[in-house]
């Protein structure tokens, strides 16, 4: 199945209980709202992706488990971001200092921030254009490290805040080892062993 996308009326809104409660309510989908008002209904992923998914949660969760400097967050997971959109990244992270800040409640629901680091993984159903667009709303929103993985085309994109987004092509053969830098220190991923399943 295809993404779907509902465009909200400024006049209908959505509250964040209501939209709350809609997710709740509709469990089987995963929902996403635009700060634009737009409602983004996705379909699961297939078994291939859902494969790679694992994978990189799994990755980031051991190197966080090793380093104890945030919190790990799988596709699950919606955050509300500060521009009012609620977005749920397929792998993100959030720095322990930030998460602690945040009151039971808030943990609890929609944490109202934006992910430090967010990986988004392109599955056979996902538009690169907007993945593009989602990954530069994270970026307006606070993100510190972005990677956009398209094993399709094949390529990555890297979005840091300040800097140009770095594009690096490869093919499947040879795919490329990325680096945490200063965000995830010592963190390093080998995509070969994501993508090549």
């Amino acid at each position: 199945m295809e993404t779907l996308t509902l465009n909200v009326p400024p006049a209908v809104g959505l509250t964040d209980e209501q939209f709350y409660q809609l997710c709740l309510a509709n469990q089987e989908w995963r929902l996403e709202l635009t700060s634009e008002g737009e409602l983004i209904i996705m379909s699961p992923t297939g078994g291939e992706s859902g494969i790679r998914n694992s994978g990189l949660n799994a990755k980031v969760y051991i190197w966080n488990d090793q380093t104890k400097l945030g919190k790990v967050f799988d596709s699950s997971t919606e955050f509300r971001l500060p521009n009012g959109a609620y977005r749920s990244p397929d792998v993100s992270w959030v720095t322990k200092e930030r998460w602690e800040t945040l009151s039971r409640e808030e943990r609890r629901r929609f944490p109202p921030l934006c992910p430090d680091f967010i990986i988004e993984l392109r599955s056979e159903t996902d538009s690169l254009s907007k993945l593009r667009t989602k990954m530069r709303d994270y970026l307006a929103n606070g993100m510190r490290l972005g990677w956009l993985i398209d094993p399709q085309t094949p390529l990555v994109e890297i979005y840091q805040p300040g800097t140009d987004v770095e594009t690096i092509n490869f093919s499947l053969e040879q795919p490329p080892t990325l680096s945490g830098e200063d965000i995830l220190p010592r963190f390093i991923l080998d995509l070969g062993l994501i993508l090549n399943i």
